[in-house]
């Protein structure tokens, strides 16, 4: 079972316990997205989708009635091309016995949630499974609402029920936590640059400056 401990290096994340689950990243759902704007939204959570694939977190995919709302965005299926989204009805995740199953196979205790909308199809998976005895976490700049009050309404009611708020980039940096486990670096560097604005540009020139080392 969860320790649910908030603090000290036991609350951090490792790649070894985590499972990410993608919850709805639709069509649908980001044609009334007003909480951010909706192209960061997709860079973060592929970003997020990516990270997962270079430290092997088992990640579930979900949609809800796909048929109307959309397959789930391209960027991510294709970080993910042979895994089929779980359809749901549901729009409490945690209500689809196939993504209860899903993540309970994997074995793992630290649960991490990303979805669109915030409000509904994210936090409701987020307060049931806590009650399963999860560490819960959940992304807020890949998951966002029809309203910015919304999305921080909901941040707020998920954060009381006991879920911890991270940012894409804050898990992906806590899954490496240090840069001597050199496996994972070359990939931490190319999302990095791909998705992650600045911090990208100071890779790029921190490489190059190693490459203009090596010349010399």
């Amino acid at each position: 079972m969860s320790s649910n401990k908030k603090f000290g290096l036991e609350a951090l994340l490792t790649p070894e316990e985590s499972v990410l689950v993608l919850i709805d990243h639709q069509p649908f759902q980001f044609a009334n997205l007003h909480s951010h704007e909706p192209t960061m939204i997709v860079n973060n959570v592929v970003g997020l989708a990516k990270a997962a694939r270079a430290f092997k977190v088992p990640t579930i995919l979900t949609t809800v009635t796909e048929d109307r709302g959309g397959h789930i965005i391209k960027g991510i299926q294709e970080v993910f091309p042979d895994q089929k989204p779980i359809n749901r009805t549901t729009l409490n995740t945690w209500e689809d016995t196939r993504v209860v199953d899903a993540v309970k196979k994997t074995g793992r205790r630290q649960l991490i949630f990303a979805a669109l909308w915030t409000e509904i199809c994210l936090a409701y998976p987020v307060i049931h499974s806590l009650a399963d005895g999860y560490d819960v976490s959940f992304v807020t700049d890949a998951s966002g609402g029809t309203t910015r009050e919304a999305h921080d309404m909901a941040v707020l009611r998920m954060i009381q029920a006991g879920a911890t708020p991270l940012t894409w980039m804050g898990v992906m940096s806590e899954w490496q936590r240090d840069w001597a486990r050199e496996a994972t670096v070359p990939a931490v560097a190319d999302v990095s640059v791909a998705h992650a604005g600045g911090t990208g540009v100071a890779f790029l020139w921190e490489m190059q400056l190693l490459k203009a080392g090596e010349k010399r």
